[in-house]
């Protein structure tokens, strides 16, 4: 592995055991999915004195449920059982800080654009009718990071609202030090 930083060396810790499952788990398929006579001789992981499924038995109880409560880190029928539930959840998660983060954009966009006098919907509607095409991400970050800038897009949406499309090509009161047009397409 090549580090950018010494901080990710640092914390290289957590990427290391997760090659490391991997590794464990390609050797785990290879020997429960071909026969040894079907595999060349240096691709066959050697197990010296355990079992084949010691590779499985050893992935899940020592790595996958060693922070588990309880029998669920010790008994293997438990811990497999614990494992793919924490799998389901772990998917379920994926989508769920999604939407997570979206809200708090929104959240972060709310209170941005009320500081300058619009709501959210207003807001973000006029800045599609100008054709500004940014994403709540980006706003939000700019709402945190470059008040000047935000404070043009919202007085852009602004001039949108009360005067129209002709209106909010810039008549040159935009902050000083900031740039911005609008972009037509055909």
């Amino acid at each position: 592995m090549v580090f950018l930083t010494a901080q990710l060396w640092l914390r290289n810790r957590v990427t290391d055991r997760y090659f490391r499952i991997q590794e464990v788990l390609k050797h785990a398929r290879v020997s429960a999915a071909c026969p040894a006579w079907a595999l060349d001789a240096r691709e066959i992981p050697r197990a010296k004195g355990r079992p084949a499924r010691a590779s499985l038995t050893t992935l899940v109880s020592r790595f996958l449920t060693q922070h588990f409560r309880g029998r669920k880190n010790r008994c293997y029928s438990l811990a497999v059982r614990a494992v793919i539930r924490a799998f389901v959840k772990c998917t379920k998660a994926r989508y769920l800080k999604k939407k997570n983060m979206r809200t708090l954009w929104i959240n972060r966009i709310t209170a941005a654009s009320q500081e300058h006098g619009l709501k959210y919907p207003a807001f973000i509607g006029n800045l599609v009718k100008c054709q500004v095409e940014l994403n709540r991400k980006v706003l939000a970050d700019l709402a945190i990071y470059e008040p000047k800038t935000f404070k043009s897009l919202a007085a852009l949406a602004n001039r949108r609202r009360h005067e129209g499309f002709a209106a909010a090509l810039g008549d040159g009161k935009e902050p000083e030090g900031i740039f911005s047009r609008v972009v037509q397409y055909h």
